[in-house]
């Protein structure tokens, strides 16, 4: 297994966005045609174009990193390989409420290696007050990609973590969700975070939301 974590400065440019990407920018549902996927491919080459050029101009290429799908940008990951880049590509399913794996249980690791990214990163939405089944479900399911990362491949794992507010939470805060981000929200997370690690998953780094306190930043570096 190797040695669990990252400390060194990283930047990422993400653009790993599908589903609302496809809905928010093109303004399309539904299953993509050729001519589409093509055009958005396209259009994530420009801004991974843009990555390359801000390298060119005096970014430091060891602490900068692209954040980007296979779905639409398997040839820039492949590229940003070759290049010497630092990657990290989404190993969930779009627009899910439950994690669950984008190619399936079977087949996570035969994509990850494709790609050698140095992260593979989750996005999770995960409540520690939540739906105790569907909790149970995605870290069976995290617990799984996190041991096969840390025995099995060098890319390192990258978690982040939403953890969305449940209507018996929000309505503590008379539905004011800038307090139940103030007020609720940090412990929650540091809840949500060991709950993972006890469960035995094991990010090498934590991707979270924004905090206003400090002290709540502190409490959650502690946690991580």
């Amino acid at each position: 297994m190797t040695s669990i974590g990252y400390d060194r400065p990283l930047y990422i440019l993400p653009f790993d966005h599908r589903g609302s990407f496809q809905t928010h920018m093109f303004g399309w549902k539904g299953d993509l045609t050729i001519e589409q996927v093509g055009k958005i491919a396209f259009t994530k080459r420009l801004i991974y174009d843009g990555f390359k050029a801000a390298v060119v101009a005096g970014v430091p290429k060891e602490k900068a990193g692209i954040l980007v799908d296979e779905q639409f940008g398997s040839n820039i990951l492949l590229d940003a390989l070759a290049n010497g880049f630092s990657t990290a590509c989404p190993v969930e399913k779009s627009g899910q409420e439950e994690f669950d794996f984008e190619y399936g249980e079977e087949f996570f690791g035969a994509h990850i290696e494709r790609f050698h990214p140095t992260f593979c990163k989750v996005l999770v939405r995960y409540n520690p007050e939540g739906d105790k089944l569907v909790n149970l479900r995605q870290t069976s399911r995290l617990r799984r990609l996190s041991d096969y990362l840390h025995e099995n491949s060098p890319s390192r794992f990258m978690f982040e973590l939403l953890v969305p507010p449940l209507k018996a939470q929000i309505d503590r805060v008379n539905g004011d969700q800038g307090a139940y981000d103030r007020e609720l929200r940090p412990q929650l997370m540091v809840q949500a975070i060991e709950q993972l690690q006890d469960a035995g998953v094991e990010p090498d780094i934590w991707k979270i939301e924004g905090l206003d306190r400090r002290e709540d930043c502190a409490k959650i570096v502690a946690a991580a």
